[in-house]
């Protein structure tokens, strides 16, 4: 059993968090789960789950060994949930804004995002950029 603090920021150890999802989409009930789980595989370089996440209208296939590299050559710090709009159990559609911060060459870098998260197949899917 993994018993290291999960990646995304929750109190809780990655076996019963992210690692959850990371075994079983479906166990992402809401967006916010469903980013947060993206987050840790960013931290884990786990193309495959980035890719089996994403909305297969907007999926980037031939850039998930770019994805895969530049995530194995950043340190990832914290991931913080500053904003979610619906993205609940019983919705299909929503967002969460969060902030990712990482080490890249040195320097404390951020994603600053608000994302569009859509149920596909009855489970969470990362849609992108939120307009």
């Amino acid at each position: 059993m993994n018993t290291t603090k999960c990646y995304c920021g929750l109190p809780n150890d990655y076996t019963n968090c992210c690692g959850k999802v990371h075994a079983n989409i479906n166990n992402a009930s809401t967006a916010e789960q469903l980013m947060r789980s993206r987050y840790s595989a960013f931290v884990l370089a786990d193309g495959n789950y980035l890719m089996k996440s994403h909305h297969s209208s907007t999926r980037p296939l031939k850039d998930k060994k770019a994805i895969v590299n530049w995530a194995k050559s950043v340190t990832w710090v914290k991931l913080e949930v500053t904003a979610k709009f619906e993205g609940n159990k019983e919705d299909d559609e929503g967002t969460v804004t969060f902030d990712a911060y990482y080490y890249e060459h040195g320097k404390l870098e951020v994603i600053h995002e608000k994302s569009a998260f859509k149920k596909e197949n009855k489970h969470w899917t990362y849609l992108g950029l939120a307009t």
